[in-house]
């Protein structure tokens, strides 16, 4: 490649980068007015035309405000976990597939995997560092309900790498130009939408957040920056798994402005659950991966490998 080349590649990266924080800007703008309408009030309406620029207030109000810490921190660590937490999920967003020459790689649905996992270390260093009991104890489950439903939403993504025979996000658009695969495959489709939900610790899953019992889990100590950072970094993931959502069972044609158009709607799905559902219990959490996430999807992953081989050898 030439030096024009990785030059495009890098400002394409940059632009889509900036887009992904004002899309973030704006969908937490979208759960106020969405939460405030479910709740028979208005949300934020007074700051600029009906409250558009109310995110952008947030953001000055707090990244303006003092930075503080506790005395007894690991302060390195505690400073350093927001900013590695929002680095990581802006890298995932580095394997959406592009048509121009961004990092569209062969092996996207992996590198996926691949920093999904590694997030989980900020979250866990980010309550250890603070020296607060609550703190640690938020990321503890926090840790512990992402790794389980790691393993569940890995066996998912599995069956419809069986079904493209490929770990390349842009190939899923090539597999479902006439049929999309939420009728296919419309039982892991369900299961994906509710172990995104627990992945990216949303109601009804959000034990790491459980205001009534943890003040506010692991990220209790932060303030300013540091918590900005953060709350940035939960709504990145949530924009991402809604993106990746659409890839895998509602055709994703970038091509179209249907595409976004699917994008919000399942965003939106997100707001929707956390208005409508409550708090799950912690056990029926673990239970709903261990106990049947993993069985069924174990299941379904032998049933479309055995189908694409039937295929496979029919086509032969």
């Amino acid at each position: 490649m030439m030096f024009k080349d990785y030059l495009l590649m890098i400002i394409s990266s940059l632009v889509l980068l900036v887009c992904v924080l004002i899309g973030v800007a704006f969908l937490t703008l979208l759960e106020r007015k969405v939460l405030g309408y479910i709740q028979i009030r208005k949300g934020p309406n007074k700051v600029g035309f009906i409250g558009l620029v109310q995110p952008f207030s947030d953001a000055i109000k707090l990244f303006s405000k003092e930075q503080i810490y506790p005395y007894m921190s690991n302060f390195n660590l505690y400073y350093l976990c927001p900013v590695m937490n929002l680095f990581m999920s802006l890298l995932i967003w580095m394997c959406m597939p592009f048509i121009t020459s961004n990092l569209n790689f062969n092996f996207s649905l992996l590198f996926f995997l691949s920093i999904s996992s590694l997030s989980v270390y900020s979250i866990m260093l980010a309550g250890w560092s603070s020296n607060s009991n609550y703190s640690l104890l938020g990321s503890l489950r926090s840790v512990a309900q992402t790794i389980s439903y790691e393993v569940s939403l890995a066996l998912i993504l599995m069956s419809f790498m069986f079904l493209i025979l490929n770990v390349n996000i842009y190939d899923l658009m090539k597999f479902q130009m006439n049929i999309w695969f939420l009728f296919i495959m419309f039982p892991l489709c369900m299961m994906w939408l509710v172990s995104g939900l627990a992945e990216t610790n949303r109601t009804p899953f959000d034990f790491a957040e459980g205001e009534s019992e943890l003040v506010s889990g692991f990220n209790v100590e932060y303030s300013s920056g540091g918590f900005a950072m953060l709350f940035l970094a939960e709504y990145s993931s949530i924009l991402f798994m809604s993106m990746l959502s659409v890839f895998l069972f509602m055709g994703g044609n970038l091509m179209s402005w249907l595409f976004f158009l699917k994008l919000v709607f399942v965003s939106f799905f997100w707001i929707w659950v956390r208005g409508t559902l409550p708090r799950f219990r912690y056990d029926k959490l673990m239970y709903l991966s261990w106990k049947s996430y993993l069985p069924v999807s174990l299941n379904l992953l032998l049933l479309y490998l055995s189908l694409k081989m039937f295929i496979f050898i029919v086509m032969i």
